[in-house]
């Protein structure tokens, strides 16, 4: 096979001035695509594409920095990839923002959730709002956003579990709809050391989770010890290729070596009697089903 498999692709990568988004991005463009690389901070969205075009190897990357959550960068980010490669071909969303420390249920603000919100679900649905039409009247397209273990609440908060349970939720959604036009969509729940995953507060965050009962050793372990963000690009890469192309609507793990599957979830048989002619369960009768 090419060492290029990405030859020629125009992609978007949002999120992708730092941590996993950079790796991203410096493995796409490695792998020949063309990379528009998004990122709030816009010094480190021009550094990280500097980086890639320095190599002179690959695909060829510019910037756009700005929040993607807002419809209009989103719809920019898109056009750029157009204009500048001639189509968007793959869209991959990996911006995101840590939950504020010690931050639960018990005190969260409806600023800080909304904020959460807005940079992890709302990002993701501006921006595959924005590349879906292109992709539908090509024929074809690959999406990748990125959730977390998170969803799981294993790991507290509520913004991002919440945000990244949503990203899930939609990403399957845009399966379904977009299977019939060549459109795939899948999911990617990373495990790396970033910026956002390194330092003193997060370590005592993951052992406050770990005294509290809501993360077990090895998780705990994991989380502090984590590899690099280069180990959990190429699960993005092989997504976005056409190694992938008959993959769409699944969550897949990738966390330093590790890559896994959650398998979809399926309702398990409790109980079923007939409604016509038959009153409802009573209370009890649920109880002794779900006891």
């Amino acid at each position: 096979m090419s060492d290029r498999p990405l030859q020629g692709l125009g992609a978007v990568v949002v999120g992708g001035s730092r941590g996993i988004g950079a790796a991203v991005s410096a493995l796409l463009a490695q792998c020949g695509a063309n990379v528009v690389v998004n990122g709030r901070d816009a010094a480190a969205t021009e550094v990280t594409v500097a980086t890639i075009n320095s190599t002179q190897a690959g695909g060829r990357a510019v910037a756009h920095a700005g929040s993607a959550s807002d419809d209009a960068v989103a719809a920019d980010l898109i056009d750029l990839c157009e204009k500048e490669f001639g189509a968007v071909d793959a869209l991959v969303n990996c911006a995101g923002a840590p939950e504020p420390p010690g931050s639960s249920i018990l005190n969260v603000t409806t600023e800080e959730f909304r904020h959460l919100i807005d940079i992890h679900l709302l990002t993701t649905f501006a921006t595959c709002r924005a590349a879906a039409p292109k992709m539908v009247a090509r024929g074809r397209g690959a999406i990748v956003n990125t959730s977390s273990f998170a969803f799981l609440g294993d790991y507290g908060g509520t913004g991002y579990p919440a945000g990244k349970g949503g990203v899930n939720g939609l990403t399957m959604a845009i399966a379904a709809e977009l299977a019939e036009h060549g459109v795939r969509a899948n999911v990617v729940c990373p495990g790396a050391k970033t910026r956002l995953s390194t330092g003193p507060d997060f370590e005592e965050q993951i052992a406050s989770l770990q005294r509290r009962g809501l993360l077990d050793e090895v998780s705990a372990q994991g989380a502090v010890d984590a590899a690099p963000p280069e180990y959990v690009a190429p699960t993005y890469a092989y997504l976005v290729s056409n190694l992938a192309s008959k993959i769409t609507g699944q969550i897949f793990i990738a966390a330093g070596n590790f890559v896994g599957r959650f398998d979809r979830p399926t309702p398990s048989f409790i109980g079923y009697r007939e409604h016509n002619g038959t009153p409802p369960w009573s209370i009890d009768e649920i109880a002794e089903m779900l006891a």
